[in-house]
């Protein structure tokens, strides 16, 4: 199996590669993942089974499309594919630190500047692939208008999986029929999101340089990606002033965040379980109130 994907790497890189040092490291609650080197580079790589190869294309294709932006640092893909059993992809190894303040400041402005490069061929919000958000398969068919697409492919997807988990969730229809209403006077332009930037797929390399990664990458609102960073504990202030330095929030924002983070809760219900349905309910009665 390593001799196959030394071989990969091999041919993707144009440069010879054998695999000398191999050590588990941490990387994900869903996959396998090891530091690999040959004495000179080193790589990250993550296993599943073969039957998740499309969730690392996914994940391939997500990061080479914001290394391409050249706004914020990812780290860089190198291969992915399905050897004997498993699937796996290889990365760009990042040495990782410790940001300061400057630093949470220049992710805020990097992240701003990826925001604000529009794509070149627009289809509206949506992306080319499906992929997925944790282990749950997130819905990416192109739609012409952002209430829509959030409406039917994030809400409303990620409820119909709750509900045949059992989720309890009494005012959800009445949620749904608001979504038109909370979203009607905001139309925002489609940008290139992380998809799933909470505190854990953020950092900085030892020369303190910010770094994201593990997207669940898509073409929608900015906001969604801001909303994600406040949902768990938060980034520090230097962050979101750096941000609207470059890029300021639109108004009413502070009311749409609960509704985009509403998607990552009901999706951790449907991920982990009931420990999440107190939480979305609440959620829900303050963006109905």
């Amino acid at each position: 199996m390593w001799t196959e994907i030394d071989a990969r790497i091999s041919q993707t890189t144009g440069e010879k590669y054998q695999t000398k040092q191999r050590r588990s490291v941490s990387g994900g609650s869903i996959n396998q993942s090891y530091s690999v080197s040959d004495g000179e580079r080193t790589y990250f790589m993550k296993f599943n089974q073969s039957s998740k190869v499309a969730m690392f294309e996914a994940e391939m294709l997500g990061l080479q499309q914001m290394y391409d932006t050249q706004t914020i640092r990812v780290p860089k893909p190198i291969t992915c594919g399905v050897v004997d059993r498993y699937s796996y992809i290889v990365l760009e190894w990042v040495k990782m630190g410790k940001g300061d303040n400057e630093a949470w400041m220049q992710m805020g402005r990097n992240l701003a500047k990826m925001h604000r490069i529009m794509p070149p061929h627009s289809k509206g919000f949506g992306w080319d692939i499906n992929n997925t958000i944790g282990s749950i398969p997130q819905i990416n068919t192109w739609t012409e208008k952002w209430v829509d697409f959030f409406a039917k492919h994030r809400l409303g997807y990620q409820f119909q999986i709750a509900k045949r988990r059992g989720g309890h969730f009494p005012q959800v229809n009445e949620l749904l029929a608001a979504v038109p209403r909370i979203l009607s006077s905001h139309q925002p332009k489609p940008c290139l999101v992380h998809g799933d930037l909470w505190g854990g797929n953020a950092g900085f390399t030892t020369d303190n340089e910010p770094v994201i990664f593990d997207p669940a990458t898509y073409y929608g609102d900015r906001e969604v990606d801001i909303a994600m960073t406040e949902l768990f504990g938060g980034y520090p202030t230097a962050f979101y002033r750096g941000y609207n330095e470059v890029y300021s929030l639109d108004r009413g924002y502070e009311k749409r965040k609960i509704l985009y983070n509403l998607y990552h809760v009901i999706n951790h219900f449907n991920l982990f379980g009931s420990g999440y349905v107190g939480q979305a309910n609440s959620m829900i009665s303050r963006i109905l109130g």
